[in-house]
């Protein structure tokens, strides 16, 4: 029952090719711990799909991404995050644009294994000219047309969570879960960072309990990475890093930039990394956003 084990060990697990769900929302709650870990890797080719941030940035900057599946690609207060941009611009890779209500339902067709679920969304708007592979089908009940959503299957899910243990039950207390339990239960296999791993008997009272939302069943290995969302915010625990995020933009616009970024952020490993963003302790003091 034991799941616990390491970055290295869940991007062994990965393959060319695959189709990857990215849990959390722009730059909150991303398990950037594990895309790191899949930027100093040799896979390739893979499907993103994904409410995005930098984890789309930097996985399209390190040539990872063959197509993307996304509703936006934002840091919020840079309105589109700059690696997507160039990869967007360039036409680096395929995409499927669509709103984000669509990729709730394409996640949500996944989780139930049908292979769509009817809706309104889309209709009449620009999403299904620029994706023709999304169908109209003719209601059985009246004469109106919807938009058939088609599943989104996961080959895999990587999430991120505030506590775990190691029997894979994961807890989430930031005031949003986003979409990530639907990438759960979308996912053939779902690998989890967490920022404390803690004992099965954490969970056992009720008012911890009720922050579970997935069963442990679906999960497949735990990564115990503090401060592994980074710098994405993890709520409660810490605040996205605005300072760092303007100097992972920055380096989009000059020569070299990646390569910069790649070497004194990536390519050192968790460890040094999170010394050379401050530390646990100054992560941890990263006030969280006000809107």
């Amino acid at each position: 029952m034991n799941k616990l084990i390491t970055a290295s060990d869940v991007v062994a697990q990965l393959r060319d090719g695959m189709t990857l769900g990215i849990g959390g929302w722009g730059p909150r709650r991303k398990p950037m711990a594990l895309v790191r870990e899949i930027v100093r890797s040799p896979l390739k080719d893979l499907t993103v799909v994904t409410y995005g941030g930098a984890d789309v940035g930097m996985l399209c900057a390190a040539g990872k991404v063959r197509k993307l599946v996304f509703a936006f690609v934002s840091l919020d207060f840079i309105p589109l995050e700059p690696y997507f941009r160039i990869a967007r611009q360039s036409g680096a890779i395929d995409v499927m644009e669509i709103d984000e209500g669509m990729l709730l339902l394409g996640l949500r067709a996944a989780a139930m294994r049908a292979p769509f679920i009817p809706t309104r969304i889309g209709l009449g708007t620009d999403v299904l000219r620029c994706n023709p592979e999304i169908k109209l089908i003719d209601s059985p009940y009246d004469d109106r047309q919807w938009v058939a959503m088609p599943a989104l299957p996961l080959d895999a899910a990587l999430l991120h969570v505030d506590r775990a243990d190691t029997r894979g039950v994961c807890q989430v207390k930031g005031p949003d879960l986003y979409m990530d339990d639907v990438f759960a239960r979308a996912a053939a296999r779902t690998y989890v960072s967490c920022d404390e791993l803690v004992e099965p008997e954490a969970f056992e009272q009720e008012e911890e309990a009720r922050y579970v939302f997935w069963e442990r069943a679906l999960t497949t290995g735990v990564v115990h990475a503090p401060c592994g969302a980074h710098p994405s915010s993890c709520a409660p625990l810490y605040g996205f890093d605005v300072k760092h995020f303007r100097e992972y933009a920055a380096s989009a616009k000059e020569p070299g930039g990646w390569t910069q970024y790649y070497e004194r952020y990536i390519a050192c490993g968790e460890e040094e990394y999170l010394r050379r963003v401050g530390g646990e302790a100054a992560v941890k003091k990263l006030p969280m956003p006000v809107f």
